[in-house]
């Protein structure tokens, strides 16, 4: 990163159908102690403020879930500046009262996924509180910006993150929906304990593109079908974000801001 980089507060973490959020966006390639992320940073202004997208998948959905290097992605929009992220995701839903078209802000997270690197910190005890995944402000946020645009959103469930790229067995998704979990998503962990190590504000807000495999006993997920959903839907979460990123407050009163407070951890390359 250069001194000449552009600067943003808020990030939206999402897909390709998020770049027309931004006015004049400059893209922006960061270079981080962690390899590359996904792809360059598109950094400009929305309503006055800063603000950075970062494409999760690359151009083109081009890196599958488990091939993400979710530390670079998080440490380089950190090193922009960005204090406050919002992350829309496309989910598979485990209840039968949220089918394809539903938007969730989830408020728990279970980690199903195996061998992912989910920590900055290799040395030194810094264990953050992660009770509660999700930054409030935001998600209240959110949930406000929803209502008025007419499109509510459920409010709260549990999304269990699973490494993919293959969708669930019948059996397995019966085990999810049983243990009262809402939804099955493959990036949003170690997504959102990064940001949480970053001391950020992160917000997941869900996009439901299908009934997983063990909510429907005649059908199962297509990757077709869930494109598919997401493309029809995405302008409605678009329209949102584009609220939701000038609705946070520029000043972070929610406990994200302190979530390494009493702690000692190492300095991370490269971050103030």
């Amino acid at each position: 990163m250069t001194r000449s980089n552009p600067h943003a507060d808020v990030a939206v973490i999402g897909g390709s159908g998020f770049y027309s959020l931004l006015d004049n966006a400059r893209q922006v390639k960061v270079e981080t102690p962690f390899g590359e992320p996904s792809d360059a940073i598109a950094v400009g202004e929305a309503g006055g403020r800063g603000v950075a997208f970062l494409p999760r998948h690359g151009q083109g959905h081009a890196i599958p879930a488990h091939r993400i290097n979710y530390r670079a992605n998080l440490w380089a929009l950190r090193s922009l500046g960005v204090r406050q992220i919002l992350a829309p995701c496309a989910v598979g839903s485990l209840k039968r009262e949220l089918g394809p078209g539903s938007v969730v802000v989830p408020d728990q997270l279970v980690d199903r996924t195996g061998g992912r690197v989910q920590s900055f910190y290799d040395e030194g005890a810094v264990h953050v509180s992660f009770a509660d995944p999700y930054c409030e402000t935001g998600r209240t946020t959110v949930l406000k910006q929803c209502a008025a645009a007419g499109s509510a959103a459920s409010d709260g469930g549990t999304m269990v993150v699973v490494d993919g790229p293959r969708f669930s067995t019948r059996a397995e998704s019966r085990w999810y929906a049983a243990a009262g979990w809402s939804l099955v998503n493959m990036t949003g962990h170690p997504e959102a304990v990064l940001a949480r190590e970053l001391a950020l504000c992160y917000t997941s807000v869900a996009l439901v593109t299908d009934f997983d495999a063990g909510i429907d006993a005649a059908d199962s997920v297509s990757q077709q079908e869930v494109f598919s959903v997401f493309a029809e839907n995405v302008g409605r979460l678009k329209d949102v974000m584009s609220e939701a990123v000038t609705a946070l407050p520029a000043e972070r009163t929610c406990r994200c801001a302190h979530a390494l407070d009493g702690m000692k951890p190492p300095p991370l390359p490269g971050l103030p």
